[in-house]
């Protein structure tokens, strides 16, 4: 019998998120024939997973029994038998003997008494005999949820039988709800193969992304965060939760908890009505407190809470830690819905006695916030003072909320006033990387503020918030220069932001660098020194990129005291324009250095937006290096914490790719580079739309798409000369475009491109950009037939690269060496005795570099290399007749394949068409009585050996 288990394809996405590692291991396991036991707390998803995988499985299978247990129906005797085999008892009864028949048609129809303690043999060989002999047919898979719910005549039954199955082609998928390890009375219940797997939470981008597909769209990202603590990344209760945002018109306001809905409040507290009101009550100051102790609830006044924290743990509300003062509860859902259900007025009341409890000065602050109705200028003032403090500790986010607080509680005339206390609050999300909320309040503060400052002030938050899709707020630039008047000061902040719209909506680097420098000259009329130093660092950047002589100077000038502690981390402030200079100066150790420096600092002040770039920052310095693993390690976690927060997603999947593509997994790294690519030019972001295209051909060459990564960087070629960009150290992509070209036979327009670069790169003295032109170069010289040339070019450019520290251009030099050497070796004399004498392959040196540089790539390219190098050769008195034979074309044609040469390429080094190559090579292979430009090799390796 065929199963019929299809689930809606609408679950599948659903299953895809967070789950790809965990599957992959399931998947494994039924392909190979095993069983899989899911198990994990309640809602966490395993029906989803349990039906996804028996939907896939289930094709393979002949035969697909089902059952899905409930707490309801779980006392019912062989219920769940009767599910599995009602269908199919038929197709096999009659293979059965008498006793197994007839006391298993007893336990399915509830015809008679069959019971275990009267049937039990007679039923348990009864089941294994049903299993075997639909197993006889072809394979069978067995799909059971909530085994927790299976009534215990049918687990015993199927437990006997899993246990005893061996080879018989029958697997097991099954579900369980579990806490902890409990799970394992189940798996002693399944057959010895199987494989357990436990399904955990989901991280925070992991929920954003479920509520996305389930339609719960343009929530904050302070919303998802919020969600994502309180569901304790349970997808169940996310779900839940988003789904009561979406129907509640009025969102919570800062401070306040999330919505609860009555179906998990259901789920969660239905034990509440067992504690007594004064243990509720108790319960209710440890769910409003950040971080509750025994000590806190003693403090806010609950004299009895060692007991009563105990009856709350005992009915599954609490798990107090063993050997610590800490209450904490079974789950933060607990937490929420306790809060959640208590009346407005008790929840200030329990907020009120933690204000005077709490020992940190920001929560004390907060809780008093939440204990007022109404504005109060005392609250108002003691909220700024504890938002500065959390500033200044590193959590700008904690800052951002109780910034709005104070502004709620601001009177309309006082000193700063709430829109300029919301306005703190939106640059402090800005920094925690909370661009929706930030732009929210700058929003909200443009419909009523009416002071220019505060405008302008609004309107830097929104040109912030948009990250690199200026385009899209090109109507702001307008309205901000108006709102700012002849104020110096505030038009130094429009047009600091203008040079940001110049460079990345225009791509014109002149223009970025010019109202760059305006800004610079207002700020400092304005005595405004952080806009100031911010201009100058942008300027200098800009120069840096152009290769304009001016950029040390600037960089000097954005490096002068008096500094901006929080601008001199930050990630467009003059320490990151320094790196910049550094890694572009080859100077690696002192940027590795510098970007750990500034990685540290603004981890201490929690800027995440700088910790996005500067984690990128320092997988591009290990990249250099040749570290490709670290570099590898480094750029997941840029992109996680970049998808995680909405920003830096191009750079940092730019980065990604290239990663991917030394030391990962080259079909990611092109899905990475043309995601980068596509999102760059939806954003209108020129510069980043070379950049991708910069990692697209990478990884295109690296992939052995040459024609792709010729065309890819070609463009990157045209988009380079419009931005005003000359200095190769910036892209790079010069040595790639040019061996892409070799490979096609390209190889004067190669040669113009080297030298163009290289004119620049002598210029801004780029020594590692030099050393990888020398390595293209010679690839073009060795194409021309100047192989002694080639060989020496290449020595010296390895030589230069590994000095320099660039262990995977190093290692690249060195694979090209070998190759070339592998084609054609120079005499014993040229290359000295020690290289003469030695028997390893030309390719050895090379495979030692990448695999030193975990460039596993180019490793399996090497690898690749010395495999075809090594053929066994054709009989050498064979081979010298056959070469002889051939006409002087032919002879050439030959010649060129035995070098490795594509026919594109034989064709542009013989000035002739591809077409007349393959004609050659048609003759060749008759005259020598071989099948394909293998068997050239072959010959290639006889002329070696004779």
């Amino acid at each position: 019998m065929r199963g019929d288990f299809r689930e809606p394809a609408r679950c599948r996405p659903d299953l895809v998120i967070g789950r790809d590692e965990l599957l992959r291991a399931a998947r494994e396991q039924l392909a190979r024939g095993g069983s899989v036991l899911l198990h994990g707390p309640a809602g966490i998803g395993k029906s989803t997973a349990l039906r996804a995988l028996a939907s896939e499985y289930g094709t393979a299978a002949r035969t697909v029994l089902r059952c899905s247990a409930t707490e309801s129906e779980s006392h019912l005797p062989f219920l769940a038998l009767a599910d599995l085999f009602g269908l199919v008892a038929d197709e096999v009864s009659d293979k059965l003997p008498a006793a197994q028949r007839t006391a298993l048609e007893s336990a399915l129809t509830g015809r008679g008494e069959s019971t275990l303690q009267r049937d039990g043999l007679a039923l348990r060989l009864a089941v294994l005999s049903v299993l075997r002999a639909l197993a006889a047919g072809g394979p069978v898979l067995l799909v059971a949820d909530d085994l927790q719910w299976l009534d215990s005549a049918s687990a015993e039954l199927l437990g006997f039988a899993a246990r005893r199955l061996g080879d018989t082609p029958v697997q097991l998928l099954c579900a369980v709800r579990t806490e902890g390890q409990e799970y394992d009375r189940h798996l002693r219940a399944s057959p010895p193969d199987t494989l357990a797997v436990r399904l955990g939470a989901l991280s925070r981008g992991q929920v954003s992304a479920l509520l996305d597909h389930r339609g719960y769209t343009g929530l904050p990202r302070s919303t998802v965060r919020d969600i994502h603590r309180t569901s304790g990344g349970n997808p169940l209760f996310a779900l839940e939760l988003g789904r009561a945002l979406a129907e509640n018109p009025t969102p919570p306001r800062p401070g306040e908890p999330l919505p609860v809905p009555t179906s998990l409040r259901t789920l969660v507290l239905n034990r509440l009505d067992l504690l007594s009101d004064e243990a509720r009550r108790t319960l209710l100051v440890a769910s409003a407190g950040a971080r509750p102790t025994l000590a806190l609830l003693h403090a806010a006044g609950r004299d009895n809470a060692e007991a009563e924290t105990v009856q709350a743990a005992e009915l599954g509300l609490l798990a107090t830690e063993p050997e610590g003062p800490a209450v904490r509860f079974a789950h933060p859902l607990v937490s929420a819905a306790l809060y959640a259900e208590a009346p407005a007025q008790e929840r200030r009341a329990a907020h009120a006695a933690l204000s005077t409890a709490a020992s940190d000065p920001i929560e004390r602050a907060r809780h008093l916030a939440l204990a007022t109705t109404g504005t109060d200028p005392e609250a108002a003032a003691r909220l700024a003072e504890a938002a500065a403090l959390a500033r200044d500790r590193g959590a700008p986010s904690v800052a951002a909320s109780l910034g709005l607080l104070a502004a709620r509680h601001t009177p309309a005339d006082d000193e700063p006033g709430p829109d300029e206390r919301r306005l703190q609050a939106a640059e402090d999300a800005i920094t925690a990387g909370e661009v929706d909320l930030a732009r929210d309040i700058a929003r909200d503060v443009l419909t009523r503020a009416t002071a220019p400052a505060d405008r302008v002030r609004a309107w830097m938050v929104v040109i912030e918030a948009a990250g690199q899709a200026l385009g899209d707020v090109d109507t702001v630039y307008p309205q901000a220069l108006a709102d700012a008047g002849d104020d110096p000061g505030l038009l130094a902040l429009v047009h600091y932001q203008l040079a940001w719209r110049g460079l990345v909506v225009e791509g014109d680097f002149a223009e970025g660098r010019e109202e760059a420098a305006h800004a610079a000259e207002l700020a400092a009329r304005a005595g405004d020194r952080r806009t100031e130093l911010l201009a100058l660092a942008f300027q200098a950047q800009t120069e840096t990129l152009m290769g304009h002589p001016d950029a040390p100077a600037t960089i000097k000038r954005a490096l002068k005291e008096p500094q901006d502690p929080q601008v001199a981390c930050h990630h467009n402030g003059a320490g990151a324009t320094r790196y910049r200079w550094l890694i572009m100066s080859d100077q690696l150790p002192e940027a590795r250095s510098t970007v750990n420096a500034l990685l540290r600092e603004v981890r201490r002040r929690g800027m995440v937006e700088s910790e996005v770039h500067f984690v990128r920052l320092l997988a591009e310095t290990e990249l250099r290096s040749g570290h490709c693993g670290r570099a590898l390690d480094l750029a997941r976690e840029s992109m996680r914490l970049a998808r995680d927060s909405g920003i830096g997603e191009i750079p940092s999947a730019v980065l990604d790719s290239l990663t991917e593509a030394s030391g990962g997994d080259p079909e990611r790294a092109l899905a990475l580079a043309r995601e980068a690519v596509e999102q760059a030019e939806q954003a209108g972001d020129q510069m980043y739309v070379s950049r991708g295209l910069t990692a697209l051909g990478h990884a295109q060459l690296v992939a052995g798409d040459t024609e792709g990564a010729v065309s890819s960087l070609r463009r990157v070629r045209e988009l380079e000369r419009g931005l005003g960009i000359t200095d190769p150290a910036r892209g790079r992509w010069h040595g790639d475009l040019a061996e892409a070209l070799v490979r096609t036979g390209e190889v004067d327009e190669a040669q113009h491109l080297l030298d163009v670069a290289r004119a620049h790169a002598l210029r801004l003295g780029r020594e590692s950009v030099l050393g990888v032109l020398d390595r293209a170069e010679a690839l073009v010289r060795a194409a021309r037939g100047e192989h002694d040339a080639a060989l020496a070019q290449l020595t010296s450019a390895q030589d230069r690269l590994g000095k320099l520290g660039y262990g995977l251009e190093e290692a690249r030099a060195a694979f090209a060496l070998a190759t070339l050497r592998a084609g054609r070796p120079a005499p014993a004399a040229r290359l000295g005795a020690a290289e003469a004498t030695r028997e390893d392959s030309p390719y050895d040196e090379a495979a030692r570099l990448f695999r030193r540089c975990r460039a596993l790539p180019w490793l399996r390219q090497v690898e690749a290399a010395a495999a075809a190098s090594s053929v066994e050769p054709i009989a050498p008195a064979a081979a010298s007749e056959g070469l002889e034979g051939l006409a002087s074309m032919e002879r050439q044609v030959a010649a060129l394949v035995m070098e490795g040469s594509t026919n594109r390429e034989i064709a542009a080094r013989l000035f002739i068409s591809v077409k007349t190559v393959e004609a050659t090579l048609t003759r060749v292979y008759r005259k020598l009585g071989i099948r394909s430009r293998v068997d050239i090799v072959r010959l290639a390796a006889a002329r070696r050996a004779k």
